[in-house]
C-alpha cells in the first residue's frame, strides 16, 4: 500500500500545467549503433512558449537506446542544449514569476526531471530561458541558457512589449 502511494505521488509530481504541451520532434540522429536494440540518439525538439506568444525554443537531448531505452526505464543523461528565438510579435498571455516553468519532462523512471524555465532581464528587456535537470537528492550542474531580446516585429514595430510589465514582483 505504501509503495503504491509513493509511486502515485511520484507520478503526480511530474504532472503540471507546463507539461500540457508536448514538444514536437524535429529530428533524431543516432550516436551509438546497437545491433538488436534501439540506437542511442540525439533528439531535437521544438516547443512554443505557452505563456509568451511569438517565442519558440528548440532543445536537444540524448536518448538512450539498448534494452533499458526500449522499455522506457533508462535514466537519461543530464546534458541538454537550448536555443530560443523570437518568431513573431511578442504578446504576453499572463503575468509570470522569474523562473516560471514552461516545460517539465521526466528523464528517468523515478525523480529525475528536465525543466525549461523563463525569466525576464528587466534592464535589457530580454526574455531569458534556462534548461536544467534535477532530482531531489543529487541534481546536475549541466545547463544551457538562451536569451530572446524583445524586438519590433512586422507592422507592430512601434509597440514593443516590455517583459518588466509582466513579471510578478
Amino acid at each position: 500500500m505504501l509503495r503504491t502511494l509513493l509511486f502515485a505521488a511520484v507520478l503526480l509530481a511530474g504532472v503540471s500545467p507546463a507539461a500540457a504541451q508536448s514538444p514536437d520532434v524535429i529530428f533524431k540522429k543516432s550516436t551509438v549503433w546497437r545491433a538488436l536494440t534501439p540506437n542511442d540518439k540525439l533528439a531535437t525538439y521544438g516547443i512554443d512558449d505557452p505563456g509568451v506568444e511569438g517565442v519558440a525554443c528548440h532543445f536537444t537531448v540524448p536518448e538512450k537506446g539498448g534494452l533499458s531505452g526500449a522499455f522506457g526505464v533508462a535514466e537519461e543523461r543530464a546534458e541538454v542544449s537550448l536555443s530560443c528565438r523570437q518568431v513573431g510579435a511578442i504578446k504576453f498571455k499572463t503575468k509570470f514569476e522569474q523562473g516560471a516553468v514552461i516545460l517539465r519532462e521526466s528523464r528517468s523512471l523515478f525523480f529525475k526531471r528536465m525543466q525549461i524555465v523563463r525569466g525576464c532581464d528587466v534592464k535589457r528587456n530580454v526574455l531569458v530561458y534556462l534548461v536544467y535537470t534535477d532530482r531531489p537528492i543529487e541534481g546536475s550542474p549541466d545547463n544551457s541558457t538562451s536569451s530572446v531580446p524583445i524586438m519590433p516585429w512586422g507592422q507592430s514595430a512601434e509597440s514593443v512589449e516590455r517583459c518588466a510589465d509582466w513579471v510578478i514582483k
